[in-house]
């Protein structure tokens, strides 16, 4: 990816909304991604000129948004970011589904693609581990919940 075409976590969650609608063989128009992302349709708007104009949307003023491929490429980037995360948060950790959705968007911005490739090879290790890797994730989170109650009767 080009200097010009590297994106901000603002822009590559617009582009993750695109995608996420265009897989749901729904058109990406401005008002879906507005109520998507919770942000006002003017921001919408100033967010498609920029993505196009970095090549990664082919967008028209009150027209619907195509990821171009260099969109799409960077927007399923995002999204396997995401799911990686998602993953781990709810697999490995343990976290309710709705907790893990917001950490992992908060999160795919913040670390590197170094780290979430060590997210990755751990996932995949304790999955290669069977029913072993299932033991160490559902032990890791008895432990976890035992901690938590040890808190709470301090």
């Amino acid at each position: 990816m080009t200097k010009e075409q590297k994106l901000s976590a603002s822009l590559e969650d617009y582009l993750e909304a695109i995608y996420n609608l265009s897989e749901q063989s729904r058109v990406p128009r401005s008002k879906d991604i507005a109520e998507q992302l919770a942000v006002s349709r003017a921001s919408v708007t100033g967010a498609m000129r920029l993505l196009r104009g970095k090549g990664m949307i082919r967008y028209e003023p009150y027209d619907h948004a195509t990821l171009t491929r260099a969109g799409r490429a960077a927007a399923r980037d995002v999204v396997a970011r995401h799911n990686i995360l998602k993953s781990f948060f709810i697999n490995v950790l343990g976290l309710p589904t709705e907790e893990a959705q917001q950490a992992a968007c908060r999160a795919e911005h913040a670390l590197g693609h170094k780290v979430i490739d060590q997210f990755l090879a751990f996932v995949e290790f304790v999955g290669s581990r069977n029913e072993s890797g299932a033991r160490l994730a559902d032990e890791f989170r008895d432990f976890c919940a035992a901690r938590t109650r040890g808190r709470g009767a301090t």
